[in-house]
């Protein structure tokens, strides 16, 4: 605020993380040609459709994060998550190092969930949780469950 009025500091034009991985689940409709007609102008309000289902995101990180965290740190199960239906893996700090996926960020992966329920896509999400593992991961165990109160 400057002379008592509020001032912009920051617009984002991008997908927040990790809210967009929730979104990109439910969506039906193919992202680029939306895109296009974003940057166009030419984007109707019924031109994307959606899966009528409930999409969770659980943040697996680094221990130490936001502080320091070790790097390099091999990641397993990636391959058993992928086997899953209704569950996709978004990553966000990983390399690729020595042939293998490592951790190489905070915020290493979105582990995303689908469900007919909020409480189906909590499970879904941890159920993916439950099969990926490095040393130190951290996560919260609580992903969702305010909504399951409203």
């Amino acid at each position: 605020i400057a002379d008592g009025k509020p001032r912009v500091v920051e617009f984002n034009a991008r997908f927040g993380d990790p809210e967009a991985q929730p979104l990109l689940m439910r969506m039906k409709s193919d992202i680029v040609p939306v895109l296009q007609a974003c940057a166009r102008g030419e984007l109707k309000q019924d031109s994307i459709e959606w899966h009528d289902k409930a999409a969770v995101c659980v943040v697996m990180a680094s221990g130490g994060y936001p502080g320091s965290f070790a790097k390099g740190l091999p990641i397993s199960g990636l391959d058993a998550a992928a086997e899953v239906a209704d569950l996709m893996v978004f990553h966000a700090g990983t390399a690729f190092k020595d042939e293998q996926i490592v951790n190489n960020g905070g915020r290493v992966l979105g582990v995303t969930g689908l469900g007919t329920t909020v409480k189906d896509a909590i499970d879904k999400a941890y159920e993916g949780v439950a099969l990926i593992d490095w040393q130190d991961v951290h996560y919260r165990k609580d992903i969702g469950y305010r909504a399951l109160n409203r």
